[in-house]
């Protein structure tokens, strides 16, 4: 009998490639970066912005994620005969 070498495969030949957790949790990661990036540049310009749950989204396994909506306030202008 011949040995063989044996070939470690990550994820089997028939089924769909198992999804990254840690890939996923970085994209999530990335765009609220992004995100907090974007809301500091509104408040420098006046704008308030509050973000609340809007939903939860469940996927039937036991996992939920909240899905924010935001509250936005623009500060009011003087008017040009409220200024004099």
């Amino acid at each position: 009998m011949r040995s063989a070498d044996v070939i470690a495969i990550s994820e089997p030949f028939n089924g769909p490639r198992k999804v990254d957790a840690d890939t996923l949790i970085r994209k999530v990661a990335d765009t609220l970066h992004r995100l907090n990036q974007q809301i500091a540049t509104a408040v420098e310009a006046g704008v308030t912005i509050e973000l609340m749950r809007g939903s939860r989204f469940h996927n039937g396994r036991g996992q939920w994620g909240d899905q924010m909506i935001p509250i936005v306030r623009i500060a009011e202008t003087p008017r040009e005969n409220e200024r004099e």
